[in-house]
């Protein structure tokens, strides 16, 4: 059986390397050290399909040093010593030290990224790790400290339509086709950005359109149609790819990176003030089967965080979206979702009060367990009474205005500030009220 068209078409040097110029173009960091010779530990980290394995490879074919590997879905911690022993024991003095490829990095438990740590600082082993998931979450920190860290990025379109062409015009089974290339928009929108994923689609196409396909009613070939397809020549279009896929194009992990940086894209378009951007990741996440609740929870702090006291509303509004999720589920929670969106982003913003427990809890931090002044006291015994706990206490309701000027921070704090009221028509009328009561205490 032949190899699949991703395998045939894998880079053997970095000049046939597509992608990744910012790390292995001309005079790129990649590129000198490999070329020099000698290389430092380091993780690759990015999505599916953008070269980490590949780039290790052609470590591995360029250097005269021995080369292991090991994935971590099916290595444990014996796997990882006997690989060390053996790199110790074959190492000759002054050789450059064996290199030890990890895919999947980010699947080693703490133990077994632990079992790493003396053969890397030691120079034992080089390590290159390859990682989809974030590093600093995933990668304990000796370890992380231990190596650089090189960030892969997606594949561009120029990048996709040149290995599209590379495959088309060199591949050793496809260049013996007649395959024309009329629309590549399908294409690399299933792919996104992974060039694993577009080589097997383009030989998935290039399978199904070689295969008779069943006669529609109308008494034409319904793959023939889609294709333009003679017995010599496969004319590759949107609808084509389309029709043999049949699938959601999108890219969504709602485990992995990007279900971080959607919702990282939505909240910040809300709090941007961006309503059609805040509806486009909403959909994307509904698209890509996010849990509605996830969104609807995210949207009550952004209603607390950001918008706060310039429209109370907003906190109200998406509770009450959260609620309607609880209750109706998809589809029709999309719309209240919908709802709460728009109007969040719509809303004037403030973050007075999420600075404002902020600067508290770091007041509390610094000054600690500070003794609640006697007349704030609760005095529910006859003893407490006697001590002095809640005397003087001036009851605010038994005063016009329902106000009273009196004591209320301990008394090292009575001079601080912690909440500083913001400009917005709502958030005025509060400042306004403040300075009425205390003053120039409240006037910023």
């Amino acid at each position: 059986m032949s190899q699949p068209l991703a395998e045939r078409l894998r880079p053997r040097t970095l000049d046939e390397y597509i992608g990744q110029q910012h790390l292995v173009g001309q005079g790129a960091v990649l590129r000198r050290m490999i070329e020099s010779g000698r290389i430092s530990s380091f993780i690759l980290w990015g999505p599916p399909g953008v070269g980490k394995t590949t780039l290790a490879q052609i470590i591995a074919h360029r250097l005269e040093t021995p080369f292991y590997t090991l994935s971590a879905v099916t290595s444990g911690v014996k796997d990882v010593r006997d690989v060390i022993e053996k790199a110790q024991k074959g190492r000759f003095f002054n050789e450059a030290s064996p290199i030890l490829f990890i895919d999947e990095i980010h699947r080693f438990s703490k133990s077994q990224q632990d079992s790493l740590l003396g053969a890397v600082e030691r120079g034992i082993v080089t390590l290159i790790g390859a990682t989809t998931e974030n590093p600093s979450f995933e990668v304990i920190r000796p370890l992380l400290s231990r190596c650089q860290l090189y960030v892969l990025k997606s594949l561009e379109k120029d990048d996709l339509l040149q290995l599209v062409n590379r495959a088309i015009t060199t591949d050793v089974v496809l260049k013996e086709k007649q395959i024309e290339l009329k629309e590549s928009g399908a294409l690399l929108r299933f792919s996104g950005g992974d060039a694993r994923k577009l080589l097997n689609i383009l030989e998935l196409v290039v399978e199904s359109a070689e295969v008779s396909p069943e006669t529609s009613p109308s008494g034409q070939s319904d793959l023939s149609s889609l294709s333009s397809q003679s017995s010599q020549k496969i004319v590759i279009t949107d609808e084509l790819v389309e029709h043999c896929l049949q699938q959601n194009p999108l890219a969504y992990d709602k485990d992995g990176e990007m279900h971080y940086d959607i919702i990282s894209a939505f909240i910040k378009s809300i709090r941007g003030s961006d309503p059609d951007a805040a509806l486009y990741w909403m959909a994307r996440m509904i698209e890509g089967g996010e849990d509605p609740q996830f969104i609807a929870r995210r949207m009550v702090i952004s209603a607390s965080e950001d918008i706060g006291l310039a429209n109370p509303n907003a906190l109200l509004l998406a509770n009450a979206a959260f609620d309607t999720v609880m209750k109706i589920g998809w589809p029709e929670a999309r719309i209240a979702l919908a709802e709460a969106a728009v109007y969040l982003a719509t809303s004037p913003k403030s973050n007075s009060a999420y600075l404002g427990i902020d600067a508290a809890l770091a007041l509390v931090k610094q000054t600690g367990n500070l003794p609640v002044p006697l007349h704030l006291r609760n005095a529910p015994t006859q003893l407490m009474k006697q001590l002095g706990y809640s005397d003087g206490y001036q009851y605010p309701h038994d005063f016009p205005g329902h106000f009273t000027p009196q004591q209320y921070m301990p008394d090292e704090l009575t001079s601080a500030r912690l909440w500083h009221g913001q400009h917005s028509p709502s958030e005025d009328k509060l400042c306004q009220r403040m300075v009425s009561y205390w003053g120039k205490r409240f006037e910023d």
